[in-house]
């Protein structure tokens, strides 16, 4: 990255609830940084935490004089709402946005901060790299496949860019404070997609998206198969309202597990009624298998040969979540239920 002759004050905006696990590596990454302290604030939205969070936090403050810490209380709990506190809060000039379920190089605002200059963005973000949260093979199979576009389509932030690169949407984002003067702030009708919407509004507004790919965050997935269904319906559920929200047409990445299950739906009742049919079904089913088993067979490569029906199981419910997700989002926006999009807190 190009050096830059004065540095911006920054400031670091994170959601947070139930982090006890967490709290205290994110805030560490944030001391460690290259990035001088005095030019960085940190704000920490909270939503009503019932665990030790606000205690880790606290003996951090303590024990770290030369970070600037706040704690806002987030009663609404949600991600949208603790951004929004938070953003209305920050004073820098640059507003950075974290996530306690990662982890981050040590100039990790370094270059964001560069590259907002550099490539005179808006936004920036770098790239995830799905990490397992524990050893396990599920976890291992699920890194694998949302960090693979089979599981995932061409979304650069998670399948990786070989050159920096303007794009629709960044993890998490390192932003001018004025694009939250002119396009306003998030959405907090969404609980999930969020960003998306956000990315979208910035899209329309004519303002530049990059991603970066020397900037590598480490993002621990979801643990259980049960975590990543719930997550990957989530998204799907959203999706179409984010659609609605912007007046867009909906993407070909979102539309091809919505049909894969509107196959699955179709294919299996008209299988009982005709022959021709099952055969076409259970045939493109076979072929399904096939892309899926190749695809985990370079797993096997890695020489994690027990991964291999792991990965063909989280590609499947990676497709099935966000495709059902999707249709109910749907089929809440025609029928005009809103109560569809009240989830409770997306919490792992």
């Amino acid at each position: 990255m190009t050096e830059f002759s004065q540095r911006p004050t920054v400031s670091v905006i994170m959601p947070v609830r139930n982090e006890e696990k967490f709290i205290a590596g994110s805030l560490e990454a944030i001391y460690q940084q290259t990035y001088p302290h005095d030019k960085i604030e940190v704000i920490l939205a909270d939503g009503m935490s019932e665990d030790k969070t606000l205690s880790v936090i606290e003996e951090f403050r303590m024990r770290i004089k030369t970070l600037r810490i706040m704690v806002i209380p987030n009663h609404g709990k949600i991600a949208p709402i603790a951004l929004n506190l938070a953003i209305r809060k920050a004073t820098g000039e640059v507003i950075v946005r974290m996530d306690a379920h990662a982890e981050y190089p040590s100039d990790y605002i370094e270059l964001l901060v560069g590259g907002l200059y550099e490539y005179e963005a808006d936004n920036v973000g770098g790239i995830f790299l799905s990490s397992a949260y524990d050893g396990s093979t599920k976890s291992k199979a699920i890194a694998f496949a949302v960090a693979h576009p089979v599981g995932v389509g061409n979304s650069f932030h998670r399948i990786g860019s070989i050159v920096s690169k303007e794009v629709d949407t960044v993890p998490y984002g390192c932003f001018r404070r004025s694009v939250f003067e002119q396009i306003g702030l998030f959405d907090e009708e969404l609980i999930r997609n969020q960003d998306d919407e956000f990315n979208g509004r910035m899209k329309k507004a004519g303002m530049k998206i990059v991603i970066i790919p020397e900037v590598k965050i480490k993002y621990y997935v979801r643990d259980s198969f049960r975590k990543l269904f719930k997550m990957f319906f989530q998204y799907g559920l959203f999706k179409p309202l984010v659609v609605k929200k912007l007046n867009l047409l909906p993407s070909w990445r979102q539309l091809i597990p919505v049909l894969f299950v509107l196959f699955l739906i179709f294919g299996v009742v008209g299988s009982f009624f005709n022959f021709s049919w099952f055969i076409v079904f259970a045939g493109v089913l076979f072929l399904y298998l096939i892309l899926l088993s190749i695809t985990a067979f370079s797993s096997v490569l890695m020489g994690e040969h027990q991964m291999f029906f792991p990965v063909i199981w989280s590609f499947n419910v990676i497709h099935l979540s966000y495709g059902l997700g999707y249709l109910k989002g749907l089929w809440a926006i025609v029928c005009g239920n809103k109560s569809a999009f009240k989830i409770d807190s997306p919490n792992r």
